[in-house]
């Protein structure tokens, strides 16, 4: 009696993993199938390269490609070094446990605030009380607010990845505390911080919210410099503004379908980074 009940037990749940396996990749196949289905047919050579002409009636998209791509450079500028750097000092340097348990909370309590509170506080600090105005610049440092838990967090895990044999073994042959950390700890873990950097990534062409705060939705095509100091639109932020202001669902749907491939490509890149570094460790 028992063993029918725990046979039966062990079906059911069987049958609703299965279900459940089953509904999120539908859901994901459906949401993928149907951007690209509404978007691709609407993704032109005119439409990538030009930008929007108001009175010709055109609509272009390249300064906002070159807008996002300005704010990705700009972001991991800054972001790469402070969230790794905070990493090895929390995992390598720091002494006091309490201190270390502290920040982490802090860097977790951090990951999960809304990013349209991100982007108020963004606002008002970058914009206004340090005056750079609404630019690409005060939306690139809210996005560095927001993707510092990730790397670093990443960071910190890929840190404690490397056996502590081999810190041992780089210290009894002599080598210095930073020395140990360059040679042996950061070549012995560069795969996880490469794969947090790129899934960072992801999520700076994803985020819209803290971007329409601080960096705007101006459709100008500026230099590096002059483009960094001033408005613009990134590609979510122009999806929205196609969307929801000017009402051209064709051309938010050849954005959500442009977003979508990079975002496909970026998480196939660190799948393939990941591999490639297992398997030079293996070698």
């Amino acid at each position: 009696m028992l063993n029918r009940r725990r046979k039966a037990y062990i079906g059911i749940m069987k049958a609703a993993m299965y279900i459940s396996t089953g509904l999120t990749a539908a859901l994901v196949i459906f949401l993928v199938a149907y951007v690209f289905i509404k978007g691709i047919p609407n993704i032109t050579w005119e439409l990538l390269s030009t930008k929007p002409s108001y009175i010709s009636g055109r609509i272009g998209i390249l300064p906002d490609v070159v807008n996002t791509l300005y704010i990705v450079l700009a972001t991991l500028v800054f972001v790469i070094p402070l969230g790794v750097g905070a990493a090895i000092y929390l995992t390598e340097y720091a002494k006091n446990k309490k201190l270390v348990g502290v920040i982490e909370y802090a860097a977790e309590t951090l990951s999960g605030i809304p990013s349209i509170i991100y982007g108020l506080v963004g606002m008002l600090f970058f914009c206004q009380f340090l005056g750079f105005k609404t630019s690409l610049l005060a939306g690139s440092l809210t996005l560095v607010i927001m993707n510092l838990p990730t790397v670093m967090r990443t960071t910190q895990e890929s840190l404690k990845t490397v056996p502590q044999s081999y810190r041992d073994g780089a210290f009894g042959l002599g080598a210095g505390k930073w020395r140990v950390i360059r040679t042996v700890v950061l070549p012995g873990c560069v795969d996880g911080v490469i794969t947090g950097c790129i899934l960072s990534i992801g999520r700076i062409l994803g985020e819209s919210a803290a971007l329409l705060f601080t960096a705007g939705f101006a459709h100008a095509l500026n230099g590096v410099l002059e483009g960094l100091t001033s408005p613009g639109a990134s590609l979510t932020v122009a999806l929205y503004v196609y969307a929801k202001e000017e009402g051209e669902f064709g051309v938010a749907f050849a954005i959500a379908a442009i977003l979508m491939i990079l975002t496909l490509l970026i998480n196939f890149s660190a799948t393939l980074v990941s591999r490639y570094f297992a398997k030079k460790r293996e070698l």
